[in-house]
């Protein structure tokens, strides 16, 4: 009997592939998603994610969802070992470029929850748990991925147009193709601890990080009860020396002034090592790899998960389009070619606040406490933080930039309020889209909306106005990720080399045909 064949399947169903699921649904596109856990991986882990992030999520359909079970975090401290503030980097609660709050802290169990409620609402994802992926083989024209039923022990098959491995550190997708992991140069021993309480601790509403080569900590409330550490662990020291409440509260107990442990649960602690590294290669034919199979980041700007759904959304549109006919499958070679120094040039951000952190011993403490306090002095540092804008994506088929030159191309679209109310991304997200400050004819209007696009004219006080103003340009092309594709001075050309690429009803909200001056 011949396996079943279907389109995509998705092995692991943490948060990059349940996103990636998502989306190709938005598209139209049949998966199937096998993950050795029957639900939810109930351990916290991620805790962490920024505005670009979130705007995803409201793409995804679950932001008033997400916003139920998070609390934005007021940014970050730098602390001494004595907690007293280095510097502080505040983030507007509001709403930065991206729309939303760029710090978000949460339970990644209660995120993973709602991502798979809301697969319901798409009959093309189909997700299988209590499976167990035991060989991903190419065939002719698919690749043949084979499993195993741990309920039952029943060996079972299907083929797929392709493969998509989100199946994490210890990927078995990535030893499939041949893949490995580059060493990045940096491993650190943590235990993470997380607690619930009711008591108050009266903390300011952010995120800690302690600069202590002694004893490197990170500290942030992450709930209404709920409560994470992170202790760099000497090399002499284990999990087991800090099992319960008894043996963590010398450390606990500074940040839990006149709290008893009788007042604090402890949910899980856990060690974990911290390491810097990147895939050799994230495709091999009809199979790609995505999240942490094909990259592993230290937490200290909370990127990890993030970095995973960041790969979702770049390939899934990419994805959708050569499935459905409207892009070559060459243009998926983009994929590794715009993510992967992404991926590097944040893990390399995130080594070095950890070193910040963590190096130097006692004269690295004294030049912390000179040089820390004067970093906000620095013209553009504290914006730049602030802003949640992260690197623009390198050159390729689908990012035009001009060699030398700062361009808006590769950068990501704000998603500013318009005068209507509505966002950008309520407009243009998971579709085609000409931004420009000229006066498009009709003829160009009727191009781009025919083949699935939008074309928006932002009005002089909008946002997104000043932004493309600023930069030069007279238009952008926006791909259905919401990154710039292409600019200049020329909408009509812009108009005529949108490709085709038509988006599900859902993941397109808006009439298509907008007023000038939105």
């Amino acid at each position: 009997m011949s396996a079943p064949t279907v389109p995509v399947v998705i092995v692991g169903a943490g948060p990059a592939g349940l996103t990636t699921a998502t989306l190709l649904a938005q598209y139209g596109v049949r998966s199937l998603v096998l993950d050795r856990w029957e639900g939810v991986y109930p351990q916290p882990r991620a805790v962490h994610l920024d505005g670009e992030i979130r705007r995803l999520i409201d793409r995804l359909g679950i932001g008033a969802e997400f916003d139920a079970i998070s609390r934005p975090a007021s940014g970050l401290r730098l602390v001494d070992p004595n907690r007293r503030v280095l510097a502080q980097f505040d983030r507007d609660l509001s709403g930065g470029r991206n729309g939303f709050p760029e710090a978000n802290l949460f339970d990644q169990p209660e995120l993973e929850a709602l991502l798979r409620a809301n697969l319901d609402l798409y009959p093309a994802v189909t997700l299988r748990g209590n499976t167990e992926v035991v060989a991903v083989t190419d065939e002719l024209d698919c690749v043949r991925v084979e499993f195993t039923d741990r309920s039952t022990g029943a060996v079972e098959s299907v083929r797929a147009d392709y493969v998509l491995g989100c199946d994490g550190a210890n990927s078995l997708v990535r030893t499939a193709i041949g893949a490995r992991m580059r060493d990045l140069r940096f491993e650190q021993r943590w235990l993470v601890v997380d607690i619930a309480t009711t008591i108050e601790p009266g903390h300011w509403d952010g995120v800690h990080q302690v600069c202590d080569p002694r004893r490197a900590a990170t500290y942030m409330r992450i709930g209404r009860t709920r409560y994470r550490w992170e202790f760099r662990l000497h090399p002499t020291e284990t999990v087991a020396d800090y099992r319960d409440l008894s043996m963590l509260w010398p450390l606990l107990s500074p940040w839990l002034d006149g709290t008893d442990c009788e007042s604090v649960e402890l949910v899980r602690v856990a060690e974990y090592t911290f390491r810097a590294q990147l895939a050799d290669r994230w495709r091999r034919g009809r199979v790609f790899l995505l999240g942490d199979a094909a990259h592993l980041t230290p937490p200290f700007i909370g990127q990890g998960m993030g970095a995973g759904m960041r790969d979702a959304a770049n390939l899934s549109w990419k994805l959708a389009g050569v499935l459905h006919g409207h892009l070559p499958d060459n243009l998926l070679d983009t994929y590794e070619a715009e993510r992967k120094p992404h991926a590097r040039a944040m893990i390399r951000l995130a080594k070095l606040t950890g070193m910040t952190m963590t190096e130097g011993g006692e004269i690295g403490n004294r030049l912390r406490r000179l040089i820390a306090p004067r970093l906000q002095r620095i013209p553009g540092l504290t914006r730049m933080v602030a802003s949640g804008e992260s690197p623009p994506l390198h050159r390729s088929a689908l990012v035009l930039a001009p060699p030398l030159r700062r361009s808006l191309s590769g950068r990501l679209v704000p998603n500013g309020l318009l005068p209507d109310k509505r966002r950008v991304d309520d407009l243009i997200a998971g579709r085609y889209a000409v931004v420009t400050l000229a006066d498009p004819s009709p003829g160009d209007r009727m191009i781009v909306e025919q083949r699935g696009g939008v074309v928006l004219r932002p009005g002089p006080h909008t946002e997104l106005y000043r932004w493309l103003r600023r930069a030069g340009p007279t238009a952008v092309l926006v791909r259905p990720d919401g990154s710039v594709q292409s600019c200049g001075r020329n909408p009509s050309a812009l108009c005529a080399s949108v490709s085709r690429f038509t988006p599900s009803a859902r993941s397109a909200r808006a009439d298509p045909a907008l007023p000038d001056g939105t």
